[in-house]
């Protein structure tokens, strides 16, 4: 009599009479066969659900286990888009061809906590150098961080979601050739935060072994007037009494019948995880400047401009007068003089001084505090001219501006990269890889490596106008 291991690998077979002959060959996970494509140098699985869709009973809920399947599943394109679908809970893996023990890197992806998805990034020059690359979708907007008195998990369900991800890995990235023992983290802008997060969560000990964060330090803070700072995080209480507000159900049976676009809907409300939970017990803030986050290694940084997409955005043109009143509203009287002496008009569209500023207030300054709480590795991405990946944008000298790092690390967006653009990704996917595998990027802790394609001074980051005004967190 033939072994149930037998069967179930027999009828593996049977089903992969259907993979096409391009595919990737048939590997095994915890809830059954995938298979996916190949080029002659990687492999490639997309769609690989790592928990159970999230409608229904399990809208709201922490994420539960994926239902095992027969046959093989062809994971051969994205799973849907967690701002599109609710049944988005889905991961990809690019892999060197015969890779066995190699560094595993974990991308958690960017977009306000409101946008993107994982298969956005194509990992394929970060798995040539080396490394297994897993992109992962979480839950965003008001389905990952809504919340309501007596439900479990208020405000922090994409949190959880990037927690199961990181399980899986776990359980799974050996059959894919990765070492399940060497696993970095790694998240630009919303995804920079939620690694920040997941460094200070205990959920995650042991799940993770090196950290790099790309523009999103746990201290990352807006301008909110008066002279205040909006931080990423919101207490649960304050989520849960936002949520009773939000819609006429007075119980989570009702929220869990309403519509997606119900729900959607609400988004703009709920796009700030929650701390008090089981998922982020703790401020993150917090966690950070008493010590008390995973100790691993860790690489931070900030592109020199990161505010400039913001500042022609949402700001019209400024000339003198506009730039000091928008910087009394933002800072008070006082604060705004501080600021325009460090950072005095330039003559013709003050957005440009208004950007230097504030790319320091909410960006270097923090990432700076970070490195110093953490004895973290730096680095500024200070290339002059990067390409635009984001369209329709206004004629506004951008500079290194926020995420422009991206198209270096990954295929994104379809930009293309000159020649010598082309030379600065190189060493930065080896720098980045070369940390996933040692722990050390290449260069010194206590200097910040510069990536351009052209020298580069050192720029003038004025963050004694910032160190006394950082808001310290209430909580815990």
């Amino acid at each position: 009599m033939r072994s149930t291991s037998t069967i179930v690998l027999a009828a593996a077979l049977i089903a992969a009479t259907a993979v096409p002959a391009h595919a990737a060959g048939i590997v095994r996970t915890d809830t059954g066969f995938v298979s996916g494509t190949a080029t002659s140098s990687l492999r490639s699985f997309q769609g690989i659900p790592f928990a159970a869709p999230p409608v229904g009973e399990n809208r709201w809920r922490d994420p539960q286990p994926a239902q095992p399947w027969r046959g093989v599943l062809r994971a051969d394109r994205p799973g849907p888009r967690c701002e599109d679908s609710e049944d988005c809970l889905y991961l990809d893996v690019t892999a060197p061809e015969r890779a066995a023990d190699r560094p595993v890197l974990v991308w958690l992806h960017g977009g306000g906590f409101t946008s993107g998805a994982g298969s956005d990034y194509g990992a394929q020059r970060l798995a040539r150098n080396g490394s297994v690359v897993v992109t992962i979708n979480y839950r965003l907007g008001a389905f990952g961080y809504f919340g309501f008195p007596g439900l479990a998990g208020s405000g922090a369900f994409g949190l959880r979601d990037q927690q199961a991800a990181l399980e899986w890995v776990q359980r799974n990235i050996r059959s894919f050739g990765g070492d399940p023992r060497s696993v970095t983290l790694f998240g630009a802008s919303a995804g920079g935060l939620s690694t920040c997060a997941q460094l200070t969560s205990p959920r995650t000990r042991g799940l993770f072994q090196r950290a790099i964060i790309h523009s999103g330090p746990c201290q990352f803070g807006t301008p909110a007037g008066e002279a205040r700072v909006q931080h990423a995080w919101a207490a649960r209480e304050d989520v849960e009494r936002a949520g009773a507000q939000a819609t006429s159900c007075t119980d989570v049976d009702c929220l869990r019948r309403l519509a997606f676009a119900e729900i959607a809907a609400l988004t703009p409300r709920f796009a700030s995880p929650a701390y008090g939970t089981e998922a982020l017990p703790e401020n993150p803030i917090t966690v950070v400047r008493e010590g008390r986050h995973h100790r691993v290694p860790i690489l931070a940084g900030t592109a020199r401009d990161e505010f400039s997409v913001f500042a022609a955005m949402f700001y019209p043109v400024l000339d003198a007068a506009g730039y000091e009143q928008a910087l009394t509203e933002g800072f008070g009287a006082a604060k705004a003089q501080r600021i325009l002496a460090a950072h005095p008009p330039r003559g013709g569209d003050e957005r440009v001084a208004l950007s230097a500023a504030l790319s320091d207030m909410t960006s270097y300054c923090p990432n700076a505090e970070l490195r110093a709480q953490t004895r973290a590795f730096g680095y500024e991405f200070a290339e002059p001219e990067p390409p635009m990946i984001f369209p329709g944008m206004p004629e506004f000298p951008y500079g290194a501006y926020h995420g422009s790092e991206l198209p270096f690390l990954f295929s994104y967006g379809g930009v293309e990269l000159t020649a010598e653009q082309q030379r600065l990704s190189d060493e930065m996917v080896g720098a980045w890889t070369r940390f996933a595998r040692t722990g050390h990027p290449g260069w010194a802790r206590q200097d910040v490596r510069l990536f351009a394609t052209v020298e580069v001074a050192p720029a003038d980051h004025r963050c004694d106008l910032w160190a006394s005004d950082v808001e310290r967190p209430a909580g815990r």
